[in-house]
């Protein structure tokens, strides 16, 4: 369902269980962050390291029947030159980067 300004909402599923919510215009862009939040991708050092082992993500958007299937990978880089000023001050070295695949759409029965 789409809101006022233009965003949905999506519900990641984990063994059929709703567990943490995403926003964006568009599914890519929830599974994007959803990415990037993904548990063990700290062993990996490049994005081709990580994409060899994705993990399958499912978003469910709210108001809909319509679960969104990517394979989604993550990985550890350095901060770009141009960071921000209060990654500057947190001596923030390193960023979580991420990426997804779309595997298709598959729809629930309600």
């Amino acid at each position: 369902m789409v809101r006022e300004d233009g965003k949905r909402n999506f519900v990641m599923l984990e063994d059929g269980e709703k567990t943490k919510q995403f926003t964006g215009e568009m599914p890519r862009q929830a599974a994007l962050k959803a990415a990037r939040r993904l548990e063990g991708y700290e062993s990996y050092d490049s994005e081709s390291e990580a994409e060899q082992n994705p993990t399958e993500i499912r978003l469910l958007e709210r108001g809909t029947d319509r679960v969104h299937v990517y394979h989604a990978w993550a990985w550890e880089d350095s901060a770009p030159d141009t960071k921000p000023d209060w990654m500057e001050d947190n001596d923030v070295s390193t960023v979580t980067r991420g990426n997804v695949s779309k595997q298709g759409i598959e729809h629930i029965d309600t």
